[in-house]
């Protein structure tokens, strides 16, 4: 039964995750069906940042709250919510109304993956929970390789039927329309496989908000619709200041709260801080490949955005397949050298992504995104199941939580700094490179310049992604070292003393 509560929980998870990437396939269709101005795009990017808004926002309050309401209250009315929020999105006439919908299914989408991963930490004993937490895992990256392939399929197939011709324009609709009959369907098998264990648990609701607003000023701060003309936006270093003092708020309550989010007693905080920070390390390599390698496919391979984003199926491909195998590798070698092993691997293939010509061969592609890709899916189950390891059973909700906070805070803030350094170094580097014109002169002098200038635009290009990908390849280092922190794997010993069992760990 714990294996139906599981595939149940890892389907809504899979939900929950294709939903983050399915509007990125359908967008310009959503864009037309509102009336937004092709000029205006930047009106529309809302509409993928809202979910990502909720989805960490409310996870560390969501995930404490299991802990006190049960695992399977928390899962069913996340379902409830991801429902609703997506009634609101197919139903939404106007821009705003469609982003609170998004805002809603991140809010509800974001409970699924820290609770599933508590419920797995009660279903299953330590020494075997790797693997199952390795599936959850791969549930998650699958999301992320399929939602834009899932939500382009989806709309094209209605739109392919007979029935449906008129509501072309508004194709877009029905994948969220699709949701509601699979989040239904999900709710009654979490109704009738997972258990409803409650504990006697007090909620830290301030801390939870504190928190929560904090992360969602982060986010908004590091918006910019218009990223040519200043690294931030013009209320990005208010809302970052803003952020900072929530955040000295959040600790300072944390610190004298009765009631804390994260209670200290039974804590064991080195390997726990560690956790978040190679998780943190690890996320922000991933949102750095998805951002920086497709931007390299289209301005120095000249690709078009579909060759673009087929270039990274390498890398997204082999992130599930590291995830499922590191659950199995971390049950018996255990969670520090797995992680340490995934993250090393992960910097030495950006070393070498790092030393790509523009002339790459699509073989040296394949390759060096295969293996980034594998040795950050090898991270997910260690951390996951470190960090259980490490924190009381009754604190495995919002400990999974954290993790994954800290992993997506990593994507934002990571593609953010790295983003912002790449475009100042480009400006930099093309400071003194004027555009040719052909007028006033020959024909061969002409397209002279323009080879010339095309040589040095791709120079500069190549030198700002060498650079962020050199970094990129620190980050996993440091990573790896943080991972020596983790816990190792635990041993019964074959002694015993007054009939008890001696465990160590190494």
């Amino acid at each position: 039964m714990r294996k139906v509560a599981l595939a149940a929980s890892g389907a809504a998870v899979l939900l929950g995750a294709l939903d983050a990437y399915v509007v990125v396939g359908v967008l310009t269709d959503m864009v037309r069906d509102l009336g937004i101005a092709v000029n205006e795009l930047e009106q529309a990017t809302p509409i993928v940042t809202g979910y990502l808004l909720g989805y960490v926002a409310g996870m560390p309050l969501l995930g404490q709250l299991s802990d006190r309401l049960g695992r399977r209250f928390v899962l069913q009315v996340s379902l409830l919510g991801f429902l609703v929020g997506s009634v609101i999105t197919a139903l939404a006439a106007e821009s705003p109304l469609l982003v609170a919908g998004r805002v809603l299914q991140g809010l509800a989408g974001g409970a699924l993956l820290p609770v599933t991963m508590a419920l797995v930490a009660d279903l299953w004993e330590e020494n075997r929970r790797s693997t199952a937490l390795g599936t959850v895992g791969a549930a998650q990256e699958l999301g992320s390789v399929l939602g834009t392939l899932y939500g382009i399929g989806v709309a094209s197939l209605f739109n392919a039927l007979p029935l449906f011709e008129a509501w072309e324009p508004q194709s877009w609709r029905w994948v969220f329309w699709v949701n509601v009959p699979l989040a239904v369907i999900a709710m009654v098998i979490v109704q009738r496989t997972v258990p409803n264990t409650r504990r006697e648990v007090r909620i830290d609701v301030v801390g939870g908000v504190l928190l929560a607003l904090a992360l969602s000023l982060l986010v908004v701060a590091l918006y910019n619709p218009k990223p040519v003309e200043s690294v931030l936006p013009s209320w990005g270093w208010p809302l970052l200041i803003t952020a900072l003092v929530v955040l000295v708020a959040f600790f300072l309550w944390e610190r004298r709260a009765a009631v804390r989010l994260i209670d200290p007693e039974g804590v064991q905080w080195r390997p726990f801080w560690a956790v978040l920070g190679v998780s943190l390390a690890a996320g922000a390599a991933l949102m750095v490949t998805l951002v920086d390698v497709e931007l390299f496919a289209q301005t120095v391979l000249r690709r078009d955005s579909a060759a673009a984003a087929t270039l990274l199926t390498r890398f997204l491909i082999a992130l599930p397949i590291g995830a499922v195998l590191g659950g199995w590798l971390a049950s018996r070698f255990g969670d520090r050298w797995v992680s340490f092993g995934g993250l090393a691997i992960a910097s030495v293939s950006y070393v070498f992504i790092a030393q790509w010509p523009a002339d790459v061969s699509g073989l040296v592609l394949t390759r060096d995104l295969a293996i980034a890709g594998f040795g950050l899916g090898l991270v997910i189950a260690p951390l996951s199941g470190a960090v259980l390891r490490v924190v009381p059973s009754v604190r495995h909700g919002v400990a999974s939580a954290f993790v994954v906070v800290a992993r997506m805070t990593g994507m934002l803030v990571g593609v953010a700094a790295l983003s912002a350094w790449g475009l100042h170094r480009f400006r930099e580097l093309t400071a003194g490179l004027n555009t040719p014109v052909p007028f006033g002169v020959e024909k061969a002098v002409y397209e002279q310049q323009m080879a010339e200038y095309q040589r040095r635009l791709t120079e500069a290009l190549l030198t700002e992604y060498h650079e962020i990908f050199l970094v990129t390849a620190v980050i996993c280092a440091v990573g790896a070292l943080g991972s020596i922190l983790l816990p190792g794997i635990r041993r019964r010993a074959r002694v015993q003393v007054d009939d008890v069992v001696l465990e160590q760990t190494d």
